[in-house]
């Protein structure tokens, strides 16, 4: 009986000591397989036009981002899902169109957070995707719309984040500009900007960190560093406010265009009829000293310098975060994604500034590395939207992808640079749009439509819509196809 008792517990003991090595093990893997995962570093640049010379414009001074498109997959179509920061930021950070948000202009992502504070069913945005999936999540800068990611009136009270459940850490180092809100449109030295202060184009004889962006970069380069010691994957994300208004930078950025042709605007005049056509209000606002670039060239040349100036600037800082994130080795396993969150007019359409329909507004770069794939630095000139972001990272890394996101997984068009796209939509409170390889067609609450052929040599100063009924109902279906039926829900009387 002593030597049976003895034998049984030797069992015992050696399934708990295997039954311990297995847990171990899978503990291991699980581990493993979690450092593993590729990271995610994220760009986001304000409204930065897609006039890089990666993307023909030679003029432009871009040699980093011209340096990243070279070893990626770069979207000559890309199209955001709005023309203006708040409601573009809320489809690219989120995957969805945000239709039932699009009259609340840049108050989206905190209408969404309020939905969540009153424990509305609100499916999780990209970030808590990757958060509750393992990822250690961080924003810097402009990320979401409000830099820093929170609201009140300075925009820096904790108790009111624009994203909840998003990020581990959400971050502004706002430096001498006091506060967020006074980052946003910070004038050099911590001036910030208010009704008196309000100079569209500003240059001083100093440092990066004479503007936000510098600050920003830093603080940037400090987080990729601590990440990339850690031992969990990170989807971080960094925002640049330039080129934003106002057109402030260091000198040494404007001095690169002192001699530089700058080609012409192509149609400079107001459209005829009824489209999405504005006054520039938001330009218009600033201090111009009585001078208006859509009736005087030397000036609006003269604007097209700085806005040019203010592209550099924050392609130093693209170079100074891609740097980085070579030097701590994580550039091996870290999905690169560089976004604008909106295209703008340089006196096309007469427009200086975002918010219209036309393609100005609504065509932004958008460039994505995957570490091992091929067919490097050839450019897809697919239709694609801000949307599609959310599910390609899914796509690289491994997580599921939500059956909830809107948008469709480039990854196809990573493997193959001459795959097909899709078409894309967006929205303003009053009107619809969707563009498709040849068309663009916009619907306004008031019933009348546009239509542009992108295939003629008029592309957007020619509304050809009465010729074309049947081509405007197909459109129109395929708008209510990717939306729902409250794709038009501005449009009900």
């Amino acid at each position: 009986m002593k030597i049976n008792f003895i034998n049984h517990m030797n069992r015992e003991i050696s399934f708990i000591n295997k039954s311990l090595l297995f847990s171990v093990i899978i503990l291991f893997v699980s581990g493993y397989a979690l450092a593993q995962q590729k990271n995610v570093l994220i760009i986001c640049i304000d409204d930065l036009r897609p006039e890089l010379a990666s993307f023909g414009e030679t003029y432009i001074h871009s040699p980093n981002i011209d340096s990243l498109a070279s070893v990626s997959r770069a979207f000559s179509r890309h199209y955001v899902n709005a023309p203006s920061c708040g409601p573009s930021r809320y489809a690219f950070l989120t995957g969805l169109y945000g239709v039932e948000y699009r009259d609340k202009s840049n108050q989206s992502l905190f209408e969404r957070a309020s939905a969540i504070e009153k424990k509305d069913p609100i499916v999780p945005s990209m970030p808590e995707w990757f958060r509750k999936n393992g990822y250690t999540t961080v924003s810097v800068g402009k990320v979401s719309h409000h830099p820093g990611g929170r609201g009140g009136d300075d925009w820096n009270e904790d108790g009111i984040p624009e994203m909840p459940n998003a990020w581990d850490r959400h971050l502004m180092p706002v430096a001498e500009w006091q506060h967020p809100r006074g980052a946003m449109h910070g004038l050099a030295y911590g001036k910030i900007r208010t009704a008196k202060e309000r100079d569209v184009m500003e240059t001083v004889d100093d440092d990066d960190k004479s503007y936000p962006d510098g600050h920003i970069a830093e603080e940037g380069l400090h987080q990729l560093n601590e990440l990339a010691k850690g031992n969990k994957p990170f989807f971080l994300a960094i925002g640049l406010i330039k080129p934003h208004l106002p057109f402030g930078m260091p000198k040494r950025y404007l001095d690169l265009y002192e001699n530089v042709d700058i080609p012409p605007v192509p149609h400079p005049e107001k459209p005829l009829g009824t489209t999405t056509w504005h006054g520039s209000g938001e330009f218009m606002n600033y201090n111009r000293q009585g001078k208006d670039p859509r009736k005087d060239e030397a000036y609006a040349l003269e604007l097209k310098k700085y806005y040019a100036a203010c592209v550099s600037y924050a392609d130093k800082h693209v170079g100074d975060i891609l740097k980085k994130l070579k030097e701590t080795g994580a550039d091996k396993n870290t999905v690169v994604v560089l976004w604008g969150d909106h295209g703008w007019h340089l006196g096309e359409h007469a427009i200086w500034g975002k918010h219209s329909l036309f393609e100005e507004s609504l065509r932004s770069p958008l460039i994505i590395q995957n570490p091992e794939m091929e067919h490097k630095g050839q450019m897809s000139d697919a239709v694609v939207e801000s949307v599609d972001v959310f599910p390609t990272l899914c796509d690289l890394t491994g997580l599921p992808i939500p059956d909830f996101a809107q948008g469709t997984s480039l990854a196809p068009i990573l493997a193959d640079p001459h795959a097909k796209g899709h078409e894309a939509v967006a929205i303003k409170s009053h009107a619809t749009t969707i563009r498709t390889d040849q068309y663009r067609f916009t619907q306004h609450s008031s019933g009348e439509v546009e239509l542009y052929d992108h295939h003629s040599s008029a592309k957007e100063q020619l509304n050809i819509a009465e010729q074309h009924p049947e081509l405007i109902a197909g459109l129109r279906k395929k708008i209510l196809n990717k939306m729902g039926e409250i794709a038009f829900k501005a449009n009900e009387k």
